[in-house]
């Protein structure tokens, strides 16, 4: 008998923790929906030839939809993964911008 009690708690429990889970599960594509907007790098090509700035930088953002924007510099370090919502301009040693890329 206690035997068939272990069984059923046990049993009891992993129909709970399922539940949670697949409570988690179905708020993801309501985050999904509301999340970033992808990036357009064509809308920021006027920005090619300036020198970059803040406001510069700002303006590119804008026009772009990018969520987040960067000015990269020829030495700088920098992470490597894929972020569709973030631009970048990328300077020569002179901060002219020579590339306006998504990523």
């Amino acid at each position: 008998m206690p035997w068939k009690l272990a069984s059923f708690g046990t049993l009891l429990a992993a129909v709970v923790l399922t539940g949670c889970s697949t409570a988690e599960s179905a708020k993801d594509p309501v985050a999904t929906e509301t999340g970033h907007s992808r990036c357009e790098s064509a809308a920021a090509q006027f920005a090619i030839g300036k020198k970059a700035s803040p406001e510069l930088l700002e303006q590119a953002r804008t026009r772009s939809g990018a969520q987040n924007a960067r000015i990269l510099k020829p030495n700088d370090m920098v992470t490597l993964e894929y972020r569709s919502d973030r631009l970048n301009l990328n300077t020569d040693a002179n901060l002219v911008i020579t590339r306006v890329n998504c990523g």
